[in-house]
């Protein structure tokens, strides 16, 4: 089943309503997903194969354990183009899923990729903070780099909480923490400033995206500084879940090594040409975020704070109603 609610898509945001989206975080949501929807799975190293099945199911699994696989039914917050919970169907963690995005554009790549790996999804334009499913639908609700883009944190908690059922799970991955938040962008924009500086000369223009396309993304960028609403300590997560009425709430970090590397690999795949990559690069690269990953979570863990750490991990369940006797 394929379901899109209108708007449709909206990739050549006028300039009148860029300007606006300056003073509207949720209507800059949707011109910049729109925006980015058609490379956007190219832009952050998107695939849906081996390499992101690993490491979307290595997520779920370091917040929301093994137990309870598959999930029944699913839904994905501001699912993007599918990433999150695609992986996840294909690494057996859910069987039927959801998705849901304020952006158009998204909704239909992720329904679209859904549909190429012959997945049962089904996916509607909608806003977090009024999830349009009836109480007591989703066996799980999941979301990756999604609740730092939501205004109002605690209604769409609440919302989740309602079409959760009883027992039901939330699990939520790469939420940008607040110190780490602070050195991942400086990360990036010393990157981009180098990257396409370097690739002006000589032998390196090869290596340079054209102009018009470097362009586009420092127009995104601007836009991206506004969808960026929050960043969080893990305590205030916690906070935020106790506060709808979670239960089993926890929250983790992870990535501080590894993200000082993830930030310039990340921005420097956005500034050349996808052509001079490849496959091998992108299993290098991911192989080489493995191993200090695995430093971070054995080594590192027990002697930086967790707020240092750049992702932060959340998970909680819905209560049982009690048993009466």
């Amino acid at each position: 089943m394929t379901e899109v609610l209108d708007p449709d898509p909206n990739p050549n945001a006028s300039a009148e309503e860029v300007k606006a989206a300056y003073q509207d975080p949720k209507l800059a949501n949707v011109l910049y997903h729109d925006w980015e929807a058609g490379t956007y799975d190219e832009k952050w190293s998107i695939s849906y194969d081996e390499r992101c099945i690993e490491y979307a199911t290595g997520r779920f699994k370091l917040i929301g354990g093994e137990h309870h696989w598959p999930y029944g039914r699913a839904l994905e917050l501001g699912s993007g183009t599918g990433f999150f919970l695609l992986n996840l169907m294909q690494g057996g963690v859910i069987s039927k899923g959801s998705v849901t995005d304020l952006s158009p554009g998204m909704v239909q790549v992720a329904l679209r990729n859904a549909e190429q790996l012959g997945l049962d999804v089904d996916g509607r334009v909608a806003d977090a903070e009024r999830i349009p499913y009836e109480d007591d639908t989703f066996d799980l609700v999941v979301g990756h780099a999604v609740l730092h883009h939501i205004p109002d944190l605690d209604t769409a908690m609440s919302e989740i909480m309602r079409v959760l059922k009883p027992g039901g799970k939330f699990v939520f991955a790469g939420e940008p923490t607040k110190i780490g938040d602070a050195y991942a962008r400086r990360l990036g924009q010393f990157t981009w400033w180098l990257t396409t500086n370097v690739t002006k000369f000589g032998p390196l223009r090869e290596w340079r995206r054209p102009q018009t396309e470097l362009d586009e993304s420092s127009r995104a960028a601007a836009l991206e500084a506004v969808v960026d609403i929050h960043t969080f300590d893990p305590s205030g997560l916690e906070r935020i879940a106790l506060a709808a009425g979670a239960v089993d709430v926890e929250a983790k970090t992870e990535e501080f090594s590894a993200a000082f590397l993830g930030w310039p690999v990340r921005t420097f795949e956005a500034a050349v040409p996808e052509s001079k990559l490849g496959v091998r690069w992108k299993f290098f690269a991911y192989k080489a975020w493995q191993r200090l990953s695995w430093l971070d979570e054995n080594v590192l863990r027990r002697v930086v704070p967790r707020e240092l750490f750049y992702n932060a991990l959340l998970t909680g369940r819905k209560p049982q109603p009690p048993v009466r006797i």
